[in-house]
């Protein structure tokens, strides 16, 4: 039997592929059915180059033949469905051979979305899968490719950007030893606190911390001591602003092996953690939350909201 209200949505980042489907419950919000990720590394060498390489592209293609598989298995209307691609595919220079290969698998266009829109949807997604919270809030999406920053209060958007300042795009430039330098270290820092400083969102201003996307619930993961990565105990979790910037340095000295041998590590994640810890302990000098709250509900979940609005 087909559900007419079930929606889903695709995002394709630097790093990673997700899907999320789920159904509109009737009262503003979504029920679950199904939400997936596949580290992909779509961002290979795409700073470098300029383009996509051949192997990234590859592994897009095989997760999205499998998201395709689970849509119709699930009984999702295409008209129903929405693909955003972020920083990655902004920007490659044969960005339409990845058009081509997700028309091809999904039967949807793949939208290079801004990034205030991509701060919007993230912020919704967020604040919608937190409970009670002190405003303003400060969302925090920590990208393969780039960062998006939202501070909001009462629903509205008071200030949002999003920072070419990202895990991948970090490692490839500055973080290039295993582990890095220390001079390494102090360079990724400097460059952090230069786009933190020029981003036009008043960090300081936010008395709810909330951190969305991989290197965010990774982090949580890490600082919990979890024997496999649970979502459950995930969302909604909190860490301290001194244990997270005692934890991102922790983790900043650590070679690649060695954070491959944390339990709830995902092997590919290994690699380009340090940079996203660098991130957001530099974000956590400047909140004035007490702690980091960390959100299962991210930009997905303001996709589908947001499909769920749109007139039928």
């Amino acid at each position: 039997m087909t559900t007419h209200r079930r929606f889903a949505a695709v995002d394709c980042g630097t790093n990673s592929i997700r899907l999320l489907v789920a159904d509109d419950d009737g009262h503003g919000g979504l029920t679950q059915v199904d939400r997936r990720l596949e580290m992909v590394r779509l961002g290979q060498g795409v700073d470098a180059t300029g383009q996509f390489h051949p192997d990234a592209l590859a592994r897009t293609f095989a997760a999205c033949d499998d998201y395709a598989a689970v849509l119709r298995e699930l009984d999702v209307p295409a008209a129903h469905v929405r693909f955003v691609a972020t920083s990655a595919a902004r920007d490659a220079g044969n960005a339409e051979e990845f058009f081509t290969g997700v028309r091809s698998r999904l039967g949807v266009e793949a939208e290079i979305i801004t990034g205030s829109e991509e701060a919007v949807l993230s912020f919704a997604g967020a604040v919608g899968g937190i409970g009670e919270h002190e405003e303003p809030v400060l969302v925090v999406d920590i990208g393969g490719g780039s960062t998006e920053l939202v501070l909001g209060e009462g629903g509205r958007i008071l200030a949002a950007t999003s920072l070419d300042i990202g895990s991948v795009r970090l490692r490839e430039r500055l973080l290039h030893g295993d582990p890095p330098s220390q001079a390494e270290i102090l360079a990724t820092r400097e460059h952090v606190d230069a786009q933190l400083d020029a981003s036009g969102v008043p960090l300081d201003r936010a008395r709810t911390w909330v951190g969305v996307a991989g290197t965010m619930t990774t982090l949580s993961a890490v600082q919990q001591g979890l024997p496999v990565y649970d979502p459950s105990k995930v969302h909604g979790s909190t860490i301290a602003v001194d244990e997270l910037c005692l934890l991102a340095d922790s983790i900043v000295h650590r070679s690649v092996r060695q954070l491959r041998d944390i339990p709830s590590m995902h092997p590919m994640r290994a690699d380009v953690i340090s940079a996203g810890a660098v991130i957001a302990e530099r974000i956590a000098q400047r909140v004035q939350a007490p702690a980091l709250t960390v959100s299962e509900s991210d930009i997905l979940d303001g996709i589908v909201l947001e499909l769920v609005g749109r007139p039928a």
